[in-house]
């Protein structure tokens, strides 16, 4: 097997990270067709906060030229013909889906008639965007045939070693994370995975094949999304019977075999998403998933659910919910994150507005352009621009700074607080999930 030299394609919060880490060991190509992407990455700046600066100004090089005459380093750009010196390319763009939740592969067509126009014998193209079992081959391998005139498994080969990356976690970063890895042929395989086994410290586990690697990441998160729906119907049951969900899951974690799920919003693109890319295939084959298609609709049920439950606490306490203001805190899908793709908080504020309620969103961790585009909200990012006193305020994110933010300063002297992931102690809010 010759030098190899890698092209990563999709510098989002999976790609980047792996970039940077290959580039420590490898002549990395980092491609993406967003071009201030590359510009704020060129300048050490990576604003999914996934990468440092320090660790971009480590690896990064300054010409392509000047990577072809290091052994490591990571060339940033959006010029596709930059990326023909790699005879190892990583696909690491998104996999959404539409308005209807099914699967929408259109990013991995595009990046896979990308990586075809450059394609040479003997190369190997490694998936790492969650699909449904079968898409590399089926999907994919097609693409890259078609645009390189190349044959599978004799001209080129591919693998797939499904990302686990868990944005915002400081702790478990791509090389503390076992990777599964897999090959077209046993011997590609193999070569696969001792890439990946160069970096990842935590080691790998190489699948018998590519549909297996692909299956096993999948149920990854539907697994988790059916455990989070559970416990989300649970604190709808218990609210009902005026028990404490939390203080459930408490007492009954004292068990060494119970799952410690808590209730909660289900966003974000892979927790969210990935369920339909396996229902949707389980369809094609005349199977109607129930469990995994059950959770999804309970989970996105739950954004609607606080605002309504929220409306009720109001009505009680005597507050009009016409024209009454509420502040929401958090926009991104999860906790010390900004990332925002996919978030159910948003379903909390959709609800809310067809109450005719004035709604405010704060998010220190989210952008305002970025929130503008894809919600139409004008975002508060800094709390001194908080200006009014709230008929209720909703956490619907549990970041940091709203554990220590002062709601007696925002708060009229009739409201409610619903506190949706516990981030303040029990006493501090009139409601929880």
């Amino acid at each position: 097997m010759k030098e190899t030299k890698i092209a990563i394609i999709g510098l989002g919060y999976v790609g980047l990270p792996l970039a940077v880490e290959f580039a420590k060991k490898y002549q990395v190509v980092g491609f993406d067709i967003n071009t201030k992407r590359i510009n704020e990455l060129r300048g050490n700046n990576d604003f999914t906060l996934e990468t440092s600066s320090e660790e971009l100004e480590g690896v990064n090089v300054t010409s392509l030229d000047g990577l072809k005459g290091s052994k490591t380093g990571l060339w940033l750009t959006d010029n596709l013909s930059d990326i023909e010196m790699a005879n190892f390319y990583v696909v690491t763009v998104p996999t959404p889906v539409d308005k209807s939740n099914r699967p929408d592969l259109t990013p991995l067509y595009k990046a896979s008639e990308t990586v075809g126009n450059v394609l040479s014998k003997d190369d190997v193209v490694v998936y790492e965007s969650t699909v449904f079992p079968g898409a590399t081959e089926d999907e994919c391998i097609p693409i890259l045939e078609k645009v390189s005139g190349l044959v599978y498994n004799k001209d080129f080969y591919a693998g797939y070693s499904p990302e686990r990356i868990n944005p915002g976690d400081k702790l478990h970063t791509v090389t503390k994370i076992l990777k599964v890895t897999s090959g077209s042929t046993p011997e590609i395989a193999t070569y696969v995975d001792n890439v990946y086994k160069s970096i990842i410290v935590a080691g790998t586990h190489l699948a018998p094949s590519i549909k297996v690697a692909e299956a096993a990441k999948v149920i990854e998160n539907s697994q988790r999304d059916i455990n989070i729906a559970f416990v989300n119907e649970l604190s709808k049951i218990f609210r009902l019977m005026g028990i404490d969900t939390l203080e459930v899951l408490e007492a009954a974690g004292t068990k060494w075999n119970f799952l410690p799920f808590r209730p909660g919003l289900v966003g974000g693109h892979c927790i969210g998403v990935d369920p339909y890319y396996l229902a949707q295939k389980a369809m094609e084959l005349g199977y109607n998933p129930e469990i995994i298609l059950a959770g999804r609709r309970l989970n996105d049920s739950m954004g609607p659910f606080v605002a309504q439950e929220s409306v009720k606490m109001m009505i009680k306490k005597g507050i009009p919910i016409k024209g009454s203001n509420v502040l929401v805190l958090g926009i991104t899908f999860k906790e010390d994150c900004p990332d925002i793709r996919n978030s159910r908080a948003i379903d909390i504020v959709r609800e809310f507005e067809s109450f005719e309620v004035n709604i405010d969103v704060y998010d220190p961790w989210a952008t305002a352009a970025e929130v503008k585009h894809e919600y139409g909200i004008d975002l508060i990012v800094n709390e001194s621009d908080i200006k009014k006193k709230y008929d209720g305020v909703i956490i619907a994110v549990s970041h940091k700074e709203f554990k220590v933010l002062d709601l007696s300063n925002y708060c009229a002297d009739d409201h409610i607080v619903f506190d949706v992931k516990a981030t303040l102690p029990k006493d501090k809010s009139d409601s929880r999930l």
